[in-house]
């Protein structure tokens, strides 16, 4: 939704610094899980939060956090909404996230595919590359890593684990 009044441009700037309770180095605008903010004729914000997948733990937490910031910046009457549709995507994550997540050691999810994907009949290796030396010669070592989004790999050349955010 584009915002457009003054104060529905403030009420989305300070829900865009929210940051994400699992991955704190990233705020929910950068995520791409903030998805609209408005204010209706009574004064009501109105935010739209999207989860990164079905049953996310951390939806109650970034309710709260977004509605407390938007009260503490003296906005009285808030409501969130989660938003499903369209679902979230990993591509809805900024060039700014990306770049925070490797800068914290956390590989960001490749771009997804457009057009026509080709199906190939042969195992395929993924190609994460390492947030710490740029090398590409990683192995996952767990498909869950803190949380349900991440997996936890590990870079052969560096020798050091990371997580990578997967795609969705």
């Amino acid at each position: 939704m584009v915002t457009t009044s003054p104060d529905a441009r403030r009420a989305r700037h300070v829900a865009e610094q929210v940051p994400d309770p699992e991955l704190p180095m990233l705020t929910l605008a950068d995520l791409g899980v903030l998805r609209d903010v408005e204010v209706t004729g009574d004064g009501t914000v109105v935010a739209g939060l999207t989860p990164t997948y079905s049953g996310c733990p951390a939806m109650a937490e970034m309710r709260a956090d977004v509605a407390a910031r938007l009260r503490a910046a003296g906005y009285p009457r808030v409501e969130i909404r989660t938003v499903l549709d369209p679902p979230w995507t990993s591509d809805w994550i900024t060039e700014t996230g990306r770049r925070k997540l490797t800068e914290h050691g956390i590989a960001p999810p490749g771009a997804a595919p457009r057009g026509p994907v080709p199906l190939v009949l042969a195992p395929t290796r993924r190609t994460v590359p390492c947030p710490r030396c740029g090398a590409t010669d990683t192995e996952e070592t767990s498909r869950f890593a803190a949380t349900s989004c991440k997996a936890l790999w590990r870079c052969r050349s560096c020798r050091e684990p990371f997580e990578y955010v997967k795609e969705i």
